[in-house]
């Protein structure tokens, strides 16, 4: 009876970190994205934070899931087009299935799903970059326009997702 009881109570005190979707221990900083972005993704691929993926950015080949409209208005340099609505992944056909990759979109959504196929595919190493452009702007990192040119415009989406870009330098467009 004493060890049924302990496993109930110790059962109790693990519960609202296992009902709670976002264990990954990876934050963006602003509270309410945060907690919203932990409804809406499942983490079915593993996140990689802002940070962590600065500094180690040269290592990683990215993906930008957006729209081509959003693509053109800005991205991270260095990301390689692959559109969610029609992904073509002939981009990845010279990309060894271990190394590593960071998708990304607006705020983490799209990136995920296009993450699913690419460890469907092979991909061994596939990581969604948690908060996504939104996130990496917020931060205060540079994004380039279609011509290469470091931009201050960001494309939100729509009005209702522009609410988590807040940095002040950042224009939105949607």
């Amino acid at each position: 009876m004493w060890s049924y009881i302990k496993w109930s109570l110790l059962s109790l005190a693990f519960l609202p970190s296992a009902c709670s979707q976002n264990t990954t221990g990876v934050h963006v900083t602003n509270p309410e994205f945060d907690q919203r972005l932990s409804r809406i993704l499942r983490f079915s691929v593993p996140v990689v934070s802002v940070d962590s993926f600065y500094d180690h950015k040269k290592d990683f080949f990215i993906l930008d899931t957006r729209t081509p409209e959003e693509y053109q208005v800005s991205h991270i340099r260095g990301a390689q087009y692959m559109n969610f609505s029609n992904p073509d992944y002939t981009v990845l056909r010279d990309i060894p299935k271990e190394r590593p990759i960071v998708v990304y979109c607006s705020v983490g959504y799209r990136s995920e799903k296009i993450g699913e196929d690419l460890q469907k595919r092979g991909f061994s190493k596939v990581f969604n970059l948690y908060g996504s452009i939104f996130e990496w702007v917020n931060e205060g990192h540079p994004v380039v326009n279609s011509t290469g040119e470091v931009t201050q415009k960001v494309h939100t989406y729509n009005k209702r997702w522009s609410q988590y870009v807040y940095h002040p330098a950042i224009k939105k467009i949607w």
